[in-house]
């Protein structure tokens, strides 16, 4: 019964952060404004804004324009869901009714808005990133010493430099100056060795999407690729599986 109620809070938490992307697109206040239709501005009613249903029973149409509603919005609600009770169940039980919980929950929720941000625009929105890497500090300093990930600060000075050095000498045109931010919370948030795994699968996931979008004409060797969500990929790997990666790399080794 609490995972259930954990996956309709991310279910929430979902339709919550649609309007967050929406609002870094286009600007305005998330507390004052309320939601409606991008395309016709029709203010939308409380049962139009259930998570997954009012999609399914509006089949996936504005009440008001009738125009197509994007898809993003069910993907991230059930992502989130989905997330926040993979995430819970992750943790132990004397884990998950503090802060490890909330910070958790903050952190999936908070890379969902990357992800699709900068998927649609090529940008890693500071406005996101930078209470990422405050609420990574605050945790390592607050935190439990059970639940600290090991060399929080030698990571996020390695993962950083890392792509530091990647900018620097392609002058910015492999990455973006977003991606080595990322980096500092990405050490932060994992420590080591799993933000080698998290590096290791972020270029393995980018090198075969980006082959299969070459292979498939859907990209050039000139068309820029957002890294972002290859990183975010990479690190939800490696904070859910990354133990178990490390220790099944040792045994074959």
């Amino acid at each position: 019964m609490t995972i259930f109620f954990v996956f309709l809070l991310g279910l929430i938490i979902g339709s919550f952060l649609n309007s967050v992307i929406y609002r870094l697109e286009v600007g305005g206040s998330i507390a004052r404004e309320r939601s409606r239709c991008p395309k016709c501005g029709h203010i939308l009613a409380w049962y139009e804004l259930v998570p997954l249903l009012s999609f399914a029973v509006q089949l996936g149409r504005c009440r008001a324009c009738e125009e197509r509603v994007s898809w993003q919005y069910p993907v991230v609600e059930l992502a989130v869901g989905l997330l926040f009770t993979l995430g819970y169940v992750s943790l132990p039980a004397y884990g998950r009714a503090g802060l490890e919980s909330v910070y958790l929950f903050f952190v999936l929720a908070s890379l969902l808005v990357i992800f699709v941000f900068d998927l649609k625009h090529y940008i890693i929105p500071n406005k996101v990133l930078y209470p990422l890497i405050v609420a990574a500090l605050f945790h390592i300093f607050i935190g439990s010493p059970i639940f600290l990930p090991a060399h929080p600060f030698l990571s996020a000075l390695s993962s950083a430099g890392f792509f530091l050095s990647i900018f620097i000498l392609s002058r910015g045109e492999w990455i973006g100056f977003g991606d080595v931010k990322f980096g500092v919370f990405m050490g932060l948030f994992l420590g080591f060795p799993n933000f080698l795994v998290a590096l290791f699968f972020s270029y393995v996931l980018g090198a075969l999407i980006g082959g299969a979008l070459l292979l498939y004409r859907r990209k050039t060797f000139k068309s820029q690729i957002p890294f972002g969500p290859f990183l975010i990929a990479g690190t939800l790997i490696a904070y859910f599986y990354g133990n178990e990666i490390m220790q099944w790399y040792l045994n074959v080794m």
